[in-house]
């Protein structure tokens, strides 16, 4: 059986997605949080899926005391120092295309900056923001009459989509080409390639 730990600070969409995509697998998940009255461990108690509140700066001797095969970070406000880095393989996924709009808020920055293209990415972890190596990508692009609301929309279900499969490649070595048909911030609906970049063996 495959343990994993899934990070989260605040609503848990991406938790719940991963969760449910994974319901008929051998896998044993742990849903924390950093703050105690997150909904994300709300969501893991209804799934019937350990929920704990690990305040942040007792991350280090969790991982130290708890191995996981993988540590998958879903909305987790927090950035985790070299020490936590080394103990564990970890994952985190952010709404666009690394390395352009690191940090918070970039959905917003992305839109007010007026590129035609952004996107969703998932990349492994490191001790610098959003710098670890990436693993996936999904283009998204903005559309004239776009939205941010509808932008927002479109990135988060876009990132429903693609952790669970990147979790499932690096679980179980399960290679994936999937067309993906999302809605791309516009009312016409486009079918998009997500690129998965190589080599990944061995990740």
């Amino acid at each position: 059986m495959k343990k994993v730990a899934v990070f989260g600070s605040g609503n848990g969409s991406n938790f719940q997605a991963i969760a449910e995509y994974f319901q008929e697998k051998d896998i044993e998940f742990t849903c924390i949080s950093d703050k105690a009255g997150a909904f994300i461990l709300k969501r893991a108690e209804k799934l019937g899926i350990k929920a704990l509140h690990v305040p942040f700066k007792d991350t280090y001797n969790y991982l130290l005391k708890n191995k996981f095969d993988l540590v998958v970070l879903a909305g987790y406000m927090r950035i985790f120092p070299a020490n936590v880095v080394k103990l564990a393989k970890i994952i985190n996924i952010h709404p666009s295309l690394l390395p352009s709009f690191k940090g918070k808020g970039v959905i917003e920055e992305a839109y007010n900056a007026g590129v035609k293209v952004t996107g969703v990415t998932v990349h492994y972890v490191n001790e610098e923001v959003d710098s670890g190596e990436i693993i996936a990508q999904i283009p998204v692009f903005i559309k004239n009459r776009t939205t941010l609301d509808k932008l927002e929309t479109d990135i988060h279900n876009i990132e429903h989509k693609l952790y669970p499969l990147v979790i499932d490649h690096l679980l179980f070595n399960k290679h994936f080409d999937v067309n993906i048909n999302v809605i791309i911030a516009s009312e016409a609906k486009q079918s998009q390639d997500f690129a998965i970049t190589t080599p990944l063996q061995g990740s």
